[in-house]
């Protein structure tokens, strides 16, 4: 059987029982949400720290990297400075002049009327100057100039060629394959041979000559003591006190012809021949 329960008395008296304050859920919630603000805020305060040090680390990196490369060009600036300042002091100034490459002028004859460059710095020598002082001299065909550190400016002559003479009424002229002058004198100077080309020297039949002549190498060159051309595919060279003949044609082809002219030669000498023909240089000619 059930036991039998006693009705409640309505009149009895309820007592509520405190909660601790934990097991609040309200409270609860504010303790949670206080502290997920804070750890929020502690975040975001290491984030901005790590921010503004990296920002001051780059900033850091960045003024050096600025400062080495203003460095370095300070320092370009004064090396390019200093230098252009030694090469136009006299420090470089020039103290000798030195002529090379001269066989048939005078080399301290050149340098002499250089003098005038002596004193000035390297890098300031007046090339019009030197143009001008050059230009006296006929043998002169063109001329560079080196300077040398600290003190020495080399001219470096490259002289004329003479081919031949002219007569003329002033005597007899001295020229080059150009016609350029060199000099005149009253009689035919030795060694080299007596020109007689139509026209002059501004003419066609000359400047056949002059390519012919400068190809004869030396030991034929030394052989010929005149030329003449009435037309620029008639030129004859005369040889020696022999008066062999060389009947050498136009120019062109004047490097083979010369080649062929010394074969001849070396078979049958000039005292023993009276006329070479290489008009042809694929058949030379004994007469």
């Amino acid at each position: 059987m059930s036991p039998v329960r006693e009705p409640r008395d309505p009149a009895a008296e309820v007592v509520a029982l405190p909660l601790p304050l934990s097991s609040s859920g309200d409270d609860v919630a504010a303790d949670a949400g206080d502290m997920g603000l804070r750890d929020v805020w502690r975040a975001s305060r290491a984030r901005r720290r790590a921010l503004r040090a990296e920002v001051r680390r780059f900033t850091v990196r960045q003024r050096r990297r600025r400062r080495v490369w203003i460095g370095v060009g300070v320092a370009f600036v004064v090396m390019v400075l200093g230098t252009a300042g030694a090469a136009y002091s006299p420090l470089f100034a020039v103290e000798r002049v030195d002529v090379v490459g001269t066989s048939q002028l005078d080399a301290a004859t050149v340098a002499d009327a250089l003098s005038s460059q002596v004193g000035t710095p390297l890098a300031m020598v007046d090339d019009s100057a030197v143009k001008a002082a050059l230009v006296r001299f006929p043998l002169v065909e063109s001329y560079t100039l080196e300077a040398r550190p600290p003190h020495d400016l080399v001219v470096r002559i490259v002289e004329r060629t003479p081919v031949g003479v002219v007569q003329t009424p002033a005597g007899f002229t001295l020229v080059d394959a150009a016609g350029v002058v060199l000099s005149t004198t009253p009689t035919a100077p030795g060694g080299q041979p007596v020109i007689d080309a139509a026209g002059g020297t501004e003419a066609e039949p000359f400047h056949a000559v002059g390519r012919v002549m400068r190809a004869l190498p030396d030991g034929i060159r030394s052989q010929v003591t005149a030329v003449s051309a009435t037309t620029p595919d008639d030129v004859t060279l005369t040889l020696g006190a022999t008066g062999t003949k060389v009947v050498w044609g136009s120019a062109d082809r004047s490097v083979e012809k010369a080649r062929v002219l010394d074969l001849l030669m070396q078979k049958s000498p000039p005292d023993r021949t009276k006329e070479y023909d290489v008009t042809s240089p694929e058949a030379g000619v004994i007469r």
